[in-house]
């Protein structure tokens, strides 16, 4: 399949200078890795999202807990030793 696209003047110098430092080989190459990062927010959103509700269904039940200056002094505490530790980080923490 072939897809013409019109971009402004910025957008097609973005392209240009990415291939230009040779991190890309080709134009296309720029399109498909930024169409690939849109594809992997797009599936950290929905994630996200879904956290979310399942979050606000267990509020719904009840099933929710005081946020209290002890209780985020004990996650912060729990994240520092998890961050020096052998714990494998949560994807959903890391940039």
């Amino acid at each position: 399949m072939t897809i013409h696209i019109d971009l402004p003047p910025d957008m097609e110098h973005f392209i240009e200078t990415k291939v230009g430092d040779g991190q890309y080989g080709d134009a296309t190459e720029v399109v498909r890795h930024a169409i690939r990062r849109m594809q992997t927010e797009d599936v950290r959103l929905a994630a996200w999202h879904a956290a979310i509700k399942a979050g606000d269904d267990q509020l719904d039940r009840g099933e929710g807990i005081d946020y209290t200056p002890d209780l985020l002094n004990e996650i912060t505490q729990r994240a520092i030793d998890d961050m020096h530790g052998d714990h494998q980080m949560d994807a959903d923490a890391l940039p």
